[in-house]
């Protein structure tokens, strides 16, 4: 269920930050989390994905707002096993893009993200946290980096993926705290950044 509210808060996030409209929401469930009641899952995923565009939403009305407003919501179960025992994705369908993000559970069930927009990133869910997509050329972590310290701001988790050599990158840190609308603002003005939101879990 956390795994879900997580997945579901962070797609939420990314669709809020660029304004898109979104048309659809898909579940996808593949290994153990298949064989579980998934209507409880499913949700959890939607009023993760719902809350940071529309306010208190809970997993009680989540199906009654995504309907309302003509948001199609569909669950896939894959037979097939991966590289994990278990593996939720939630994708946003916008009228621009869809996006997906997808995670497991690790150890004593501690939920992990493992990838965004089909790039493998492992990272574990913090309360504070920074996603940018940047080009990936040379100098960026750098300057990224040298933003957050000149700020005071520390990093405590740093986690890097990129689709290919020189193409789309994401970086996604752990902060110790909120991050401040006027880092965020500098961190959008740097060179080779293409999207810079502030995530809070």
């Amino acid at each position: 269920m956390e795994l879900a509210r997580l997945l579901g808060g962070l797609a939420g996030q990314l669709t809020a930050a660029q304004g898109d409209a979104i048309t659809a929401i898909r579940v996808e469930y593949e290994g153990h989390v298949a064989e579980l009641n998934r209507k409880p899952l499913s949700a959890a995923a939607l009023a993760g994905v719902l809350t940071p565009l529309m306010g208190a939403v809970n997993m009680v009305n989540a199906p009654v707002v995504a309907r309302e407003r003509g948001i199609e919501v569909a669950e896939t179960v894959h037979e097939r096993r991966g590289d994990y025992a278990t593996l939720l994705r939630v994708t946003v369908v916008t009228d621009r893009q869809d996006r997906s993000v997808a995670g497991t559970l690790v150890g004593d069930a501690k939920p992990r993200l493992v990838e965004i927009k089909g790039i493998p990133v492992e990272a574990d869910f913090a309360p504070h946290m920074l996603y940018v997509t940047n080009q990936d050329k040379p100098g960026f972590i750098g300057r990224f980096g040298m933003a957050l310290a000149n700020a005071g701001i520390n990093i405590a988790t740093f986690h890097l993926g990129r689709s290919a050599q020189g193409g789309d990158a994401i970086c996604l840190v752990s902060l110790d705290g909120p991050l401040p609308e006027p880092v965020l603002a500098e961190v959008r003005a740097l060179p080779l950044v293409v999207q810079a939101t502030a995530l809070s879990f």
